[in-house]
């Protein structure tokens, strides 16, 4: 990927408010204006949401978003994506640059759905979604699936195909789930998820 090509895609994301600049040069996850994004972190905090809610409306959102993006997505943004999916290799022992990476993966996907409302959606549920990407760092092995997982879907989504980018993004979100129900509850007994979004991160 070219210098030319990633310089586009940052300032493709810098003016549809996914990134913000920030001192040396470097981007960061912009925090979205929009009042929604405030209210729903804060009723998930109050109202104890689960992570298997959490994951329930992310496979309702991002997995639409994808096949969407497969079909409406730009070439910036394929870059973005692109180099995010690299912030993420070069970054597997750098837990916050990790986490920004993978972040800005999933939120440049829902620039490309060209819907103002999935990006609105997506970005409101961000502190809750970078809570819980700040937990699954720790997985053994995660963080290797999860760049791994992304790529499929970088390569659906660049070949157009809406099922594929579809499949690949809930394949992702399934596997995610089921490592943090594998290592948080090996054993879940019957009943409501105990974990609770809005507790101190482990």
């Amino acid at each position: 990927m070219g210098r030319s090509s990633v310089r586009e895609a940052l300032r493709t994301l810098e003016s549809q408010g996914v990134i913000k600049p920030v001192e040396s040069g470097s981007f960061v996850v912009a925090d979205a204006s929009n009042p929604l994004n405030y209210s729903l972190d804060l009723l998930l905090t109050l109202q104890g949401a689960t992570l298997r809610e959490l994951y329930e409306v992310r496979k309702i959102l991002e997995a639409e978003s994808a096949a969407l993006a497969a079909t409406r997505r730009t070439e910036s943004e394929l870059s973005a994506m692109a180099g995010a999916i690299d912030e993420m290799k070069e970054s597997l022992q750098a837990q916050e640059r990790y986490i920004e990476g993978d972040l800005r993966f999933h939120l440049t996907i829902a620039a490309a759905t060209r819907n103002r409302m999935t990006l609105h959606m997506i970005q409101a549920i961000r502190a809750p979604l970078q809570r819980a990407l700040g937990s699954i760092y720790f997985i053994p092995g995660s963080p290797q699936r999860s760049i791994d997982q992304h790529t499929q879907i970088l390569q659906a989504i660049c070949l157009g195909d809406a099922a594929a980018s579809r499949q690949r993004m809930r394949e992702h979100l399934a596997r995610v789930e089921g490592d943090i129900d594998d290592v948080l509850s090996p054993h879940p007994a019957p009943g409501p998820d105990p974990i609770r979004m809005g507790g101190r991160r482990g």
